[in-house]
């Protein structure tokens, strides 16, 4: 497996990707997370074109059980962000 590339990494791609300095992608990177995050959390979806579509989804009250004393209670009604990918992606992954 190769090694995680870390935030810094990532916005000095994207500056050398979009010809820019890092503090512009740094910008550019932070703006996303911050409209994708706020979209999200409204119950709207996203789209990043090539890489996928990330939405909130409701999950209603279940029943859980306590791994350490194997006790069964009831969790609340909850909300989950789910992440699908695009199949541009998949198949240039599996290329």
């Amino acid at each position: 497996m190769s090694k995680q590339m870390t935030k810094t990494q990532l916005v000095a791609a994207i500056a050398d990707a979009m010809g820019s300095d890092k503090k512009t992608a740094g910008a550019a990177l932070e703006a996303i997370a911050e409209v994708v995050a706020r979209e999200v959390a409204s119950g709207g979806s996203v789209t990043l074109p090539g890489l996928g579509k990330m939405a909130c989804k409701e999950r209603g009250e279940r029943q859980v059980r306590n791994p350490a004393t194997g006790e069964t209670v009831t969790k609340g009604a909850d909300k989950q962000v789910k992440f699908a990918i695009a199949k541009t992606l998949k198949d240039s992954v599996n290329a």
